[in-house]
């Protein structure tokens, strides 16, 4: 198993967690389980509890090679902006057209497995099923959001600042969005606001529905804040269709003692063709 794509059928039956477990149990500390697609696409605690993630707003591409070039378009100046044909009507006819790069890195999570488990294949499953692949779902919504990669550090996204309250500064991105043309299908919030501000208040988030905005709840967003776009249209989540889960040494500072460690890994990427369709509603 070391070192092997899992076949596809076997994929189709057990979760990445049945397979790793099963693979240890022959293995032990040298196990190194290669699957042959994003494993956090195949991510199976939430299904009875649907909850999405940041990757799901996006559509994907698959490359081959680290690193892919692309077409892209970013704001000019006021200066360089005022002169074009009906700019002030259409704020998109304003825009510079180019190409940039981006990069495929890896995303991984950690757990240390208790000493119990190491015989217990369906406990063990389990463990790597609901630990460790819920710890690779939020690391690739932090890499995703806020990492140095991720989009609120991506150049050209919009900082907005807003006066008001928490869902006016919302609605005023969402305005924006429409402003350049494109439509706000999408906003990350921190859980905070989504509890406390959004759910329960009227008709907000049956509105939001209909209107075909999706919300990610994430930590990855600071209270006060969201990240709003048009998610669909304006960026790519670039993969290798692969990953692998794998016993080895975690960094230093990982965990609090020693203990047998298992880390999982896939690899992505943003290629952000629109960064004006983006906008960081924050506290004025």
């Amino acid at each position: 198993m070391s070192g092997k794509p899992i076949a596809a059928d076997t994929v189709d039956q057990l979760s990445s967690g049945e397979v790793f477990a099963r693979a240890f149990l022959e293995h032990g500390p040298n196990t190194e389980v290669h699957f042959d697609y994003t494993i956090t696409e195949a991510f199976k605690p939430t299904q009875d509890r649907p909850r999405l993630m940041v990757s799901q707003l996006f559509k994907k591409r698959r490359i081959e090679e680290p690193t892919s070039r692309f077409w892209s378009e970013s704001r000019p100046s006021k200066d360089q902006a005022s002169g074009i044909f009906e700019g002030a009507l259409r704020q998109e006819a304003t825009f510079r057209f180019g190409t940039s790069e981006a990069s495929v890195r890896p995303i991984t999570a950690w757990v240390q497995i208790p000493e119990a488990l190491f015989k217990d294949e369906r406990a063990l499953a389990e463990f790597i099923d609901y630990r460790l692949l819920v710890r690779l779902a939020t690391a690739e919504n932090q890499a995703l959001t806020l990492g140095p990669h991720g989009l609120l550090n991506c150049p050209g996204v919009t900082e907005l600042k807003y006066s008001g309250g928490y869902v006016d500064g919302v609605m005023a991105a969402c305005n924006e969005i429409e402003q350049n043309g494109a439509t706000a299908h999408a906003m990350i919030v921190n859980p905070v606001d989504y509890y406390h501000l959004m759910m329960g208040k009227g008709t907000l988030l049956a509105d939001l529905k209909g209107n075909g905005t999706l919300i990610v709840r994430t930590r990855m967003v600071a209270p006060g804040c969201a990240l709003v776009g048009d998610f669909a249209v304006a960026a790519r989540l670039l993969h290798w269709g692969r990953s692998v889960i794998r016993v080895g040494t975690p960094p230093e500072g990982t965990f609090a003692s020693d203990g047998l460690a298992v880390c999982a890994e896939i690899y992505e990427g943003l290629a952000v063709h629109l960064p004006t369709h983006f906008f960081h509603a924050i506290p004025g």
